[in-house]
């Protein structure tokens, strides 16, 4: 609730507890001018107390004994003002002993009604403080895990360039002797993919359009590596060109397909990637040649699949977004996007 509403509810209320007050000391058959001065002065007088109690509470916030703090305050605030409303009223109409004799009586259900206004101003605008402190320390909060977030999102793309960049450089080297030309295309290809990965660094998302763009300067890398072995195949609806990944997300997973799928065996390989859709969710899956046997001696450090995990956790708050399964001869990498971000 803003604080304009606040105000304008407080302004409403305090009207017409004001008319409230006029009829009483009308029907009780004092003059009109006697009666409104009476409202008039009484409410100004509250309203200030009122008023004074909403700017202490900016500073001072009761602790522990939260319920005996509140009703000192009310009890010796009520009392300051019906003081001097009594004495205010008192010196304007000393002339009328009617009015006069009035005020006395009046005193006891004056100090009643005081100490049920000011109790309940008191109460709701420490209530009122006590939120927005709260809803201040949550907004602070859920600032700092943004940030850590953030943080730990950047630092898991920076370890990920590395690693494919120190495997890019192992490559380069194995090909520098052997096969001079293609460690030249390769370092011209790794220069091309760092390029675009370090142009897009801010951007945590991307289109499915250029995910498959790096994707396929990776693969032209390997493939300048691995030669005829290595085979790729791509499956995807052409109205899914403009769906929403995460930057860089595809490459960590194909590198474990390659990985699984060429290292330790002379065979041809196939790399298949499989886009559709599921329950609003952008459903990629690749597979690979999967050897029990071989593929036990090729594990790695795992960091490819755990940092991926990793990110679409942090991105969407889900665990249930990388999953993998192994048969006996296809290792299957499923990676699901919510589209509803």
């Amino acid at each position: 609730m803003s604080v304009r509403k606040i105000l304008v509810g407080y302004i409403i209320w305090w009207l017409i507890w004001a008319c409230v007050h006029m009829a009483i000391i009308l029907y009780l058959g004092f003059s009109i001018s006697i009666a409104a001065s009476d409202s008039l002065w009484s409410n100004i007088i509250l309203s200030a107390v009122s008023i004074a109690i909403a700017n202490i509470l900016r500073y001072y916030q009761p602790g522990k004994s939260t319920a005996w703090n509140l009703l000192f305050w009310s009890i010796l605030l009520s009392g300051v003002s019906v003081f001097f409303t009594q004495a205010l009223l008192g010196y304007l109409y000393s002339w009328n002993v009617d009015y006069i004799y009035f005020l006395k009586m009046a005193l006891p259900i004056r100090y009643c009604i005081s100490f049920l206004i000011i109790g309940c101003v008191l109460l709701l605008s420490w209530i009122w403080r006590t939120l927005i402190t709260k809803q201040e320390e949550q907004e602070r909060k859920a600032d700092v895990e943004k940030i850590a977030r953030q943080t730990e999102l950047e630092g898991l793309r920076k370890q990920m360039q590395p690693h494919f960049l120190f495997n890019s450089l192992n490559s380069i080297s194995s090909l520098v002797g052997s096969n001079p030309a293609d460690a030249r295309k390769m370092i011209q290809k790794l220069s091309d993919f760092m390029r675009y990965t370090l142009k897009r660094e801010l951007q945590q998302m991307t289109d499915l359009e250029e995910e498959f763009n790096n994707l396929q300067l990776y693969l032209e890398i390997e493939k300048l590596r691995f030669g005829y072995r290595l085979n790729t195949v791509i499956d995807f609806p052409e109205n899914f060109l403009k769906k929403k990944i995460p930057y860089m997300v595809l490459q960590p997973v194909v590198e474990n397909a390659i990985k699984f799928g060429l290292y330790g065996t002379t065979d041809e390989c196939i790399i298949t990637i499989k886009v559709n859709e599921e329950n609003n969710d952008l459903v990629i899956r690749v597979e690979n040649p999967f050897d029990e046997e071989t593929s036990n001696n090729n594990k790695g450090t795992g960091f490819g699949l755990s940092s991926t995990q990793r990110r679409l956790y942090l991105l969407f708050g889900r665990n249930d977004l990388l999953q993998t399964s192994a048969t006996e001869n296809k290792f299957s990498t499923t990676i699901k996007i919510p589209q509803d971000q």
